[in-house]
């Protein structure tokens, strides 16, 4: 009985690393735009930018981070959090995701070239007219030490059991702490009992 339920829990605890792994690769698929406490954020090097897009002709005033949920007209506004970004000259770019073979210049769909922007916020404005997968390129300081690069796609749907992945994982974490939790218990009730026989 122990051993069968000892293997359901490597079972339940197997499944959910691999889940948990997915879901790890997932977040990081995006390089260096990350969501955190409910902002989307972008590193250069040390230093972070606020990433927020919009479409305000299909979803009006919603923000979006990371994927651009429909083709059309979109809206990208970065600002800078730290005021060193603010002395220095930022290049955006946003290429067609061609693998490591394409020419940046051949496979550009916006370019600004590098500039200071001393309020420390850059909006972009770009219509997508067909779907697809993008790289957004982040350039800054004086020699373009600085990058950030992050794939996006367009008007591509995820596939719909990843919006279930999350739920899916916490629920075996829960079910593997349950057995882990049973198990410790019948443990100490054991030991406690062996104890008690001991005693004169």
């Amino acid at each position: 009985m122990f051993k069968k339920r000892n293997a359901r829990t490597y079972v339940a605890i197997f499944l959910a690393v691999l889940l948990f792994g997915s879901m790890h690769e997932r977040s990081f698929a995006h390089g260096s735009l990350s969501m955190e406490k409910d902002m989307c954020k972008l590193q250069l090097g040390r230093y972070m930018m606020h990433f927020t897009g919009y479409q305000p002709e299909a979803t009006g005033s919603k923000e979006f981070c990371e994927d651009i949920p429909k083709t059309g007209s979109v809206v990208v506004v970065l600002d800078a959090i730290d005021a060193e970004l603010r002395e220095m000259p930022i290049e955006v770019r946003i290429i067609q995701d061609a693998g490591e073979k394409g020419d940046a210049e051949a496979v550009t769909v916006l370019h600004l070239a590098p500039q200071r922007y001393p309020t420390g916020s850059i909006s972009i404005e770009h219509k997508f007219d067909q779907p697809g997968k993008f790289v957004g390129l982040v350039t800054a300081g004086e020699k373009g030490d600085l990058v950030s690069r992050f794939p996006f796609s367009v008007g591509i749907s995820r596939p719909a059991y990843e919006k279930y992945l999350l739920i899916l994982v916490v629920v075996l974490l829960g079910f593997a702490l349950y057995l882990f939790s049973g198990r410790a218990r019948r443990a100490a009730e054991a030991r406690a009992n062996t104890s008690s026989n001991k005693l004169p």
